[in-house]
């Protein structure tokens, strides 16, 4: 897959459109602007954002690759990022969830998404690491 290609076509839907993409329907989007792990070099990805009460959380699926999406390694190196959710753009630390709170997160999604289920399944064994959207006052 051209994830590079396909980040590109999501990021100028959700700008044109105010935060929205069509093919996520009415699920937030968040555009995390993140510092490269190895190069420091910018990223923007766009990611489906799940809320939990007051929690926005993101979860690590890569569409159920093996393997764990390069944003991962960036927000690891770098938590204190910019995002942009609708027409908002604010700063954030991006939180890792406990490995007992990301299997109770991923859980709860596999019981009400059918294609996240699918995407932990093909993910396996790998376990998908869940963060927390934490905005800085």
């Amino acid at each position: 897959m051209d994830w590079d290609a396909l980040n590109a076509e999501v990021i100028a839907e959700f700008r044109s459109r105010g935060g929205k993409v069509a093919r996520f329907g009415d699920n937030p989007v968040a555009i995390l602007h993140t510092l490269g792990a190895k190069t420091n070099a910018l990223r923007l990805t766009p990611l489906v954002v799940i809320m939990d009460g007051e929690d926005r959380l993101i979860f690590g699926t890569k569409a159920g690759d093996p393997q764990h999406p390069d944003w991962y390694f960036n927000v690891r190196a770098h938590p204190r990022i910019e995002v942009e959710m609708g027409t908002e753009r604010f700063t954030a630390d991006i939180v890792q969830l406990s490995d007992e709170e990301a299997q109770a997160k991923v859980d709860m999604q596999t019981k009400s998404v059918p294609q996240f289920a699918a995407y932990v399944e093909s993910a396996a064994p790998r376990k998908i690491p869940v963060f927390k959207i934490v905005p800085v006052n």
